[in-house]
C-alpha cells in the first residue's frame, strides 16, 4: 500500500463584501488535502477561522503534522488522538471517508450506516449591512423560503424589521455571531418573537454564556462558538434549545457523526452550518443536515463561481452531492 498526501492553499472570490459582526470579506481561503492510495484519490476541504486563532499557516502546518500518519495508512480513528477538533483535522477526516468509498465502490452514507440523502432546503444569508441595504438585499431573495440574517447588536431591531418587511412570507434566522450582552437579549428577544423569528444564534460571547439559562426564551436559542464537538455538550446543557453543527468545528465528518447522534439523544434541535468555501466543504455537511431543523449550506451561493462539479442548487433546494465531488 502507497499512500500520498498533497495540500493546495485556494482563493476563491465572493460575488461580493460579506459582512458579520466581526468584519468583512471578499474572498474564501481554504485548504484541501488530497489523499491518493492505489489509484484512488479522496478529498476534503476546509476553512481556517480566526475566532478559533486559526490562519491558514497554522492549518497547513498542522496537516503536515500528520502527514506521517497519513501515508503509513493511518486511519480516522488515530486521526482523532493526533489532531484536535478544527479545520486541519475536518480536511484530511474529509478525505479518508472520501477515499474509502471510493475504493469500495460505495457512498459515504452507505459506509456510515445512514439513509440515502434527500434533498434539503438550506437557508440563504445577508450579511450585516444598514436596515435600506438588507432590506435591498432581502427583496431580491424574497423567494427564498428561509434567509439567515447576521446582525451586531446595535440597530438589530431596525435591520430584522426592514428585512421582515421585505421579505413577508420568509422563515427568519438571525445570528449575532457574539455581539449581544445580556440586556440586548433581553430587549431583543420578544420582539424578535413577534417578528416571527424562528431561531436566534449565538446571542452571547461563548465564554458569558451562562446568563442564557437564567433568562426567558422568547425564541430558541442556538449554539454555534459554544458548541464544537460532542465534550462541549456538557457546557451547553440548559442555555440552548439548538446546536449549530459545522465540521470545521467539529474536526471531519467522523466527530460530526458522534456529535449529531448524541445532540438528538439529548433533545436538542440541530442546525448544520458552514464557512464561506466551496461545494466540496459543503457536500459532507449535507449528509450531516438529513434530519436537522436548519440547513445552513449557502456558502457556494456566495462565491462568485463554484468548483465543477460542484452541489446543485435549484434555488434554496440542495441536491445530495455526486460521488464525482464528494463521497
Amino acid at each position: 500500500m502507497t499512500r500520498t498526501l498533497e495540500i493546495a492553499r485556494e482563493v476563491w472570490p465572493l460575488r461580493g463584501a460579506f459582512r458579520i459582526s466581526r468584519g468583512a470579506k471578499t474572498e474564501a481561503v481554504v485548504l484541501v488535502a488530497r489523499v491518493t492510495q492505489d489509484g484512488a484519490a479522496g478529498t476534503g476541504e476546509c476553512v481556517p477561522y480566526a475566532r478559533y486563532g486559526e490562519s491558514a499557516e497554522s492549518v497547513l502546518a498542522q496537516i503536515e503534522s500528520a502527514r506521517a500518519l497519513i501515508e503509513r495508512g493511518g486511519g480516522r480513528d488515530e486521526l482523532q488522538t493526533a489532531l484536535p477538533a478544527g479545520a486541519a483535522r475536518n480536511a484530511l477526516d474529509c478525505a479518508l471517508w472520501d477515499l474509502e468509498a471510493k475504493r469500495a465502490g460505495k457512498r459515504v452514507w452507505q459506509l456510515a450506516g445512514l439513509s440515502a440523502p434527500q434533498t434539503l432546503v438550506t437557508a440563504y444569508t445577508l450579511g450585516v449591512d444598514e436596515p435600506e441595504r438588507m432590506a435591498e438585499a432581502a427583496r431580491a431573495a424574497a423567494h427564498r423560503p428561509l434567509l439567515k440574517l447576521k446582525l451586531t447588536g446595535a440597530g438589530d431591531l431596525a435591520r430584522v424589521e426592514a428585512v421582515r418587511k421585505a421579505a413577508p412570507s420568509a422563515r427568519l434566522i438571525v445570528d449575532a455571531n457574539e455581539a449581544w450582552d445580556g440586556a440586548l437579549f433581553d430587549d431583543l428577544s420578544p420582539k424578535l418573537a413577534a417578528l416571527g423569528v424562528d431561531l436566534i444564534e449565538q446571542p452571547l460571547h461563548a465564554e458569558r454564556d451562562a446568563g442564557l439559562a437564567g433568562r426567558e426564551h422568547p425564541v430558541a436559542v442556538c449554539a454555534d462558538e459554544s458548541c464544537h464537538d460532542v465534550a462541549s455538550l456538557a457546557h451547553v446543557a440548559g442555555r440552548y434549545e439548538a446546536i449549530n453543527i459545522k465540521l470545521d468545528k467539529t474536526g471531519g465528518f467522523t466527530e460530526a457523526l458522534a456529535l449529531r447522534k448524541a445532540a438528538f439523544a439529548a433533545g436538542y434541535r440541530i442546525m448544520v452550518g458552514c464557512m464561506v468555501a466551496t461545494s466540496l466543504s459543503m457536500a459532507p455537511a449535507h449528509l450531516i443536515a438529513q434530519g436537522a431543523a436548519w440547513v445552513d449550506l449557502d456558502g457556494p451561493l456566495l462565491l462568485d463561481r463554484d468548483r465543477d462539479p460542484g452541489l446543485r442548487f435549484e434555488g434554496s433546494r440542495v441536491h445530495a452531492p455526486e460521488a464525482a465531488l464528494w463521497g
